[in-house]
Protein backbone atom coordinates (compact mmCIF):
# COMPACT_ATOMS: atom_id res chain seq x y z
CA UNK A 1 0.00 0.00 0.00
CA UNK A 2 1.45 3.67 -0.89
CA UNK A 3 2.61 6.07 1.88
CA UNK A 4 -0.55 8.37 0.15
CA UNK A 5 -3.24 5.63 0.52
CA UNK A 6 -2.52 4.78 4.08
CA UNK A 7 -2.51 8.52 4.71
CA UNK A 8 -5.81 8.65 2.96
CA UNK A 9 -7.22 5.53 4.96
CA UNK A 10 -6.16 6.75 8.42
CA UNK A 11 -7.43 10.79 7.56
CA UNK A 12 -10.57 9.04 6.45
CA UNK A 13 -10.54 6.98 9.83
CA UNK A 14 -10.19 10.11 11.54
CA UNK A 15 -13.44 11.85 10.09
CA UNK A 16 -15.39 9.35 11.87
CA UNK A 17 -14.09 9.94 15.32
CA UNK A 18 -14.12 13.85 14.53
CA UNK A 19 -17.34 16.28 15.15
CA UNK A 20 -19.84 13.30 15.94
CA UNK A 21 -23.28 15.19 16.27
CA UNK A 22 -24.99 14.99 19.56
CA UNK A 23 -28.74 16.16 21.32
CA UNK A 24 -29.61 16.17 25.00
CA UNK A 25 -32.23 13.80 24.50
CA UNK A 26 -30.38 10.97 23.01
CA UNK A 27 -26.90 9.44 23.38
CA UNK A 28 -23.94 10.96 21.14
CA UNK A 29 -24.01 9.35 17.31
CA UNK A 30 -22.63 10.10 13.99
CA UNK A 31 -23.53 11.88 11.38
CA UNK A 32 -22.07 13.29 8.36
CA UNK A 33 -20.93 16.50 8.72
CA UNK A 34 -22.15 19.16 6.01
CA UNK A 35 -20.80 19.86 3.07
CA UNK A 36 -19.52 23.00 1.77
CA UNK A 37 -22.44 25.95 1.75
CA UNK A 38 -24.69 23.68 3.57
CA UNK A 39 -27.22 24.51 6.61
CA UNK A 40 -26.16 22.41 9.77
CA UNK A 41 -28.86 19.77 10.22
CA UNK A 42 -31.62 20.44 13.04
CA UNK A 43 -30.48 18.96 15.94
CA UNK A 44 -26.79 18.89 15.22
CA UNK A 45 -24.23 19.96 17.18
CA UNK A 46 -20.62 20.33 17.14
CA UNK A 47 -18.58 21.75 19.77
CA UNK A 48 -15.08 24.17 18.87
CA UNK A 49 -13.10 20.86 19.35
CA UNK A 50 -15.32 18.60 16.73
CA UNK A 51 -14.97 21.68 14.35
CA UNK A 52 -10.93 22.22 15.13
CA UNK A 53 -10.59 18.50 14.47
CA UNK A 54 -12.78 18.13 11.34
CA UNK A 55 -11.71 20.85 9.65
CA UNK A 56 -7.40 19.68 10.12
CA UNK A 57 -8.84 16.33 8.93
CA UNK A 58 -10.34 17.74 5.87
CA UNK A 59 -7.71 19.52 5.14
CA UNK A 60 -5.19 16.88 5.33
CA UNK A 61 -7.22 14.78 3.19
CA UNK A 62 -7.30 17.75 0.37
CA UNK A 63 -3.49 18.12 0.64
CA UNK A 64 -3.01 14.85 -0.13
CA UNK A 65 -5.13 15.03 -3.06
CA UNK A 66 -3.57 18.06 -4.28
CA UNK A 67 0.02 16.03 -3.95
CA UNK A 68 -1.86 13.23 -6.79
CA UNK A 69 -3.33 15.93 -9.12
CA UNK A 70 -6.94 15.37 -8.05
CA UNK A 71 -8.12 19.12 -8.17
CA UNK A 72 -11.38 18.04 -7.95
CA UNK A 73 -11.59 16.13 -4.74
CA UNK A 74 -8.65 18.45 -3.45
CA UNK A 75 -11.30 21.29 -3.33
CA UNK A 76 -14.08 19.62 -2.49
CA UNK A 77 -11.99 18.80 0.57
CA UNK A 78 -10.64 22.12 1.14
CA UNK A 79 -14.71 23.63 1.04
CA UNK A 80 -15.43 21.35 3.24
CA UNK A 81 -13.08 22.08 5.42
CA UNK A 82 -13.59 25.68 5.61
CA UNK A 83 -17.53 24.89 6.13
CA UNK A 84 -16.21 22.71 9.26
CA UNK A 85 -14.53 25.49 11.18
CA UNK A 86 -13.93 29.12 9.27
CA UNK A 87 -11.20 30.23 11.76
CA UNK A 88 -8.71 27.44 10.43
CA UNK A 89 -6.12 29.38 8.61
CA UNK A 90 -4.44 25.75 7.10
CA UNK A 91 -7.91 25.66 4.71
CA UNK A 92 -7.84 28.80 3.15
CA UNK A 93 -3.68 28.06 2.42
CA UNK A 94 -4.41 24.51 0.65
CA UNK A 95 -7.59 26.04 -0.96
CA UNK A 96 -5.64 29.05 -2.34
CA UNK A 97 -3.24 26.22 -3.46
CA UNK A 98 -5.59 24.84 -5.69
CA UNK A 99 -7.48 27.48 -7.04
CA UNK A 100 -3.70 28.73 -8.04
CA UNK A 101 -3.49 25.20 -9.98
CA UNK A 102 -6.99 25.64 -11.12
CA UNK A 103 -6.21 29.21 -12.92
CA UNK A 104 -8.86 30.75 -10.54
CA UNK A 105 -6.61 33.85 -9.42
CA UNK A 106 -9.32 35.54 -7.81
CA UNK A 107 -10.38 32.50 -5.93
CA UNK A 108 -6.58 32.23 -4.63
CA UNK A 109 -5.95 35.64 -3.64
CA UNK A 110 -9.45 35.86 -1.65
CA UNK A 111 -8.78 32.92 -0.37
CA UNK A 112 -5.27 33.57 0.65
CA UNK A 113 -5.93 36.56 2.10
CA UNK A 114 -8.59 35.29 4.54
CA UNK A 115 -5.95 32.49 5.81
CA UNK A 116 -3.27 35.59 6.29
CA UNK A 117 -6.23 37.49 8.40
CA UNK A 118 -6.82 34.51 10.36
CA UNK A 119 -3.01 33.65 10.64
CA UNK A 120 -0.93 36.84 9.79
CA UNK A 121 2.59 35.36 11.07
CA UNK A 122 1.95 31.58 9.32
CA UNK A 123 4.73 31.07 7.17
CA UNK A 124 3.22 28.89 4.75
CA UNK A 125 0.78 31.08 3.96
CA UNK A 126 2.76 33.60 3.55
CA UNK A 127 5.33 31.90 1.64
CA UNK A 128 2.62 30.93 -0.74
CA UNK A 129 0.79 34.04 -1.12
CA UNK A 130 4.54 35.67 -2.33
CA UNK A 131 4.57 32.92 -4.69
CA UNK A 132 1.31 33.44 -5.92
CA UNK A 133 2.19 37.40 -6.36
CA UNK A 134 5.44 36.44 -8.37
CA UNK A 135 4.03 34.19 -10.42
CA UNK A 136 1.07 36.78 -11.17
CA UNK A 137 3.68 39.42 -12.09
CA UNK A 138 3.91 41.24 -8.78
CA UNK A 139 7.49 40.50 -7.40
CA UNK A 140 7.78 43.36 -5.91
CA UNK A 141 4.79 43.19 -3.83
CA UNK A 142 5.76 39.43 -2.86
CA UNK A 143 8.79 40.06 -0.94
CA UNK A 144 7.22 41.28 2.05
CA UNK A 145 5.52 37.95 2.37
CA UNK A 146 8.92 36.24 1.81
CA UNK A 147 10.05 38.01 4.25
CA UNK A 148 7.45 37.31 6.58
CA UNK A 149 7.96 33.73 6.61
CA UNK A 150 11.76 33.85 6.80
CA UNK A 151 11.29 36.02 9.91
CA UNK A 152 9.17 33.28 11.68
CA UNK A 153 11.17 31.13 14.19
CA UNK A 154 9.99 28.54 13.83
CA UNK A 155 9.67 27.94 9.93
CA UNK A 156 10.75 24.69 8.88
CA UNK A 157 11.78 25.06 5.49
CA UNK A 158 13.76 28.69 5.01
CA UNK A 159 15.79 27.11 2.19
CA UNK A 160 12.31 26.58 -0.41
CA UNK A 161 11.54 30.43 0.58
CA UNK A 162 15.23 31.91 -0.23
CA UNK A 163 15.08 29.44 -3.06
CA UNK A 164 11.54 30.79 -4.24
CA UNK A 165 12.51 34.74 -3.74
CA UNK A 166 15.70 34.29 -5.58
CA UNK A 167 13.58 32.71 -8.55
CA UNK A 168 11.46 35.36 -8.17
CA UNK A 169 14.15 38.22 -8.16
CA UNK A 170 15.79 36.95 -11.12
CA UNK A 171 12.83 37.23 -13.47
CA UNK A 172 13.26 40.98 -13.09
CA UNK A 173 16.72 40.95 -13.94
CA UNK A 174 17.96 41.65 -9.82
CA UNK A 175 21.08 39.06 -10.58
CA UNK A 176 23.07 39.81 -7.34
CA UNK A 177 19.91 40.01 -4.79
CA UNK A 178 18.61 37.05 -6.11
CA UNK A 179 22.69 35.28 -5.49
CA UNK A 180 22.61 35.83 -2.43
CA UNK A 181 19.27 34.23 -1.58
CA UNK A 182 20.64 31.13 -3.38
CA UNK A 183 23.36 31.12 -1.75
CA UNK A 184 21.54 31.87 1.49
CA UNK A 185 18.98 28.56 0.10
CA UNK A 186 21.93 26.36 -0.38
CA UNK A 187 23.83 27.21 2.51
CA UNK A 188 20.54 25.88 4.55
CA UNK A 189 19.75 22.79 2.12
CA UNK A 190 23.17 21.82 -0.02
CA UNK A 191 20.52 19.56 -1.85
CA UNK A 192 17.97 22.04 -2.67
CA UNK A 193 17.44 21.41 -6.55
CA UNK A 194 15.06 24.25 -6.73
CA UNK A 195 18.12 26.70 -6.20
CA UNK A 196 20.39 25.60 -8.13
CA UNK A 197 19.34 26.04 -11.65
CA UNK A 198 18.74 29.53 -10.74
CA UNK A 199 21.48 29.86 -9.14
CA UNK A 200 23.94 28.52 -12.22
CA UNK A 201 21.80 30.77 -14.32
CA UNK A 202 22.39 33.44 -12.09
CA UNK A 203 26.36 32.91 -12.12
CA UNK A 204 26.20 32.40 -15.84
CA UNK A 205 24.33 36.21 -16.19
CA UNK A 206 27.29 37.20 -13.99
CA UNK A 207 30.23 35.66 -15.93
CA UNK A 208 30.96 33.25 -13.00
CA UNK A 209 30.87 30.41 -15.64
CA UNK A 210 32.86 27.64 -13.44
CA UNK A 211 31.11 28.22 -10.24
CA UNK A 212 27.84 27.70 -12.92
CA UNK A 213 29.48 24.65 -14.10
CA UNK A 214 29.91 22.89 -10.43
CA UNK A 215 26.39 23.84 -9.85
CA UNK A 216 24.93 22.25 -12.46
CA UNK A 217 27.40 19.18 -11.96
CA UNK A 218 25.80 19.27 -7.98
CA UNK A 219 22.05 19.22 -9.73
CA UNK A 220 23.10 16.71 -12.31
CA UNK A 221 24.01 14.28 -9.54
CA UNK A 222 21.40 15.38 -7.32
CA UNK A 223 18.03 14.90 -9.53
CA UNK A 224 17.25 13.35 -13.09
CA UNK A 225 18.11 15.37 -16.20
CA UNK A 226 16.31 17.92 -17.60
CA UNK A 227 15.69 19.71 -20.38
CA UNK A 228 16.44 23.19 -18.48
CA UNK A 229 19.60 21.52 -16.84
CA UNK A 230 20.86 20.11 -20.16
CA UNK A 231 20.17 23.56 -21.68
CA UNK A 232 21.87 25.53 -19.26
CA UNK A 233 25.06 22.81 -19.50
CA UNK A 234 25.35 23.63 -23.19
CA UNK A 235 25.88 27.22 -22.18
CA UNK A 236 27.40 27.29 -20.28
CA UNK A 237 30.54 25.17 -22.23
CA UNK A 238 30.09 27.28 -25.17
CA UNK A 239 31.24 30.33 -23.03
CA UNK A 240 34.22 28.42 -21.50
CA UNK A 241 34.66 26.80 -24.65
CA UNK A 242 34.43 23.52 -23.92
CA UNK A 243 33.09 22.68 -27.53
CA UNK A 244 33.42 18.72 -26.57
CA UNK A 245 31.51 19.10 -23.56
CA UNK A 246 29.03 21.34 -25.36
CA UNK A 247 28.50 19.11 -27.94
CA UNK A 248 27.74 16.07 -25.65
CA UNK A 249 25.11 18.16 -23.34
CA UNK A 250 23.58 19.14 -27.10
CA UNK A 251 23.26 15.74 -27.93
CA UNK A 252 21.65 14.54 -24.49
CA UNK A 253 19.13 17.01 -25.36
CA UNK A 254 18.11 16.11 -28.68
CA UNK A 255 18.10 12.59 -27.76
CA UNK A 256 16.02 13.30 -24.70
CA UNK A 257 13.71 16.17 -25.06
CA UNK A 258 13.60 16.79 -28.53
CA UNK A 259 10.03 18.39 -28.34
CA UNK A 260 10.94 21.24 -25.48
CA UNK A 261 11.87 24.79 -26.07
CA UNK A 262 14.79 24.07 -24.71
CA UNK A 263 16.07 22.16 -27.88
CA UNK A 264 13.81 24.96 -29.82
CA UNK A 265 16.19 27.34 -28.69
CA UNK A 266 19.41 25.28 -29.42
CA UNK A 267 18.49 24.44 -33.17
CA UNK A 268 17.65 28.53 -33.67
CA UNK A 269 21.08 28.92 -31.95
CA UNK A 270 19.40 31.39 -29.32
CA UNK A 271 22.70 30.68 -26.56
CA UNK A 272 21.28 33.66 -24.97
Amino acid sequence: MSEIRRFLMLASAALLVAGCATNASEPAAEKPAPAANEQLPEGYFQTPADAYTRAKAHTELAAAYYGIGNMGVALQEARIAVASDPNYAPAYNIQALVNMDLKDNAAAEANFQRGLKLAPNDPDLNHNFGWFLCQTGRVQQSMPYFRAALSNPLYSSPSRTYAAAGRCLLDIKQVKQATEYFERALRLDPNNVNAMLPFADALLKRGQFEEAREIVERYNRASPPSAEALWLAVRIERKLGNRVAENSYAAQLRLRFPKSAEYQALQRGDFE
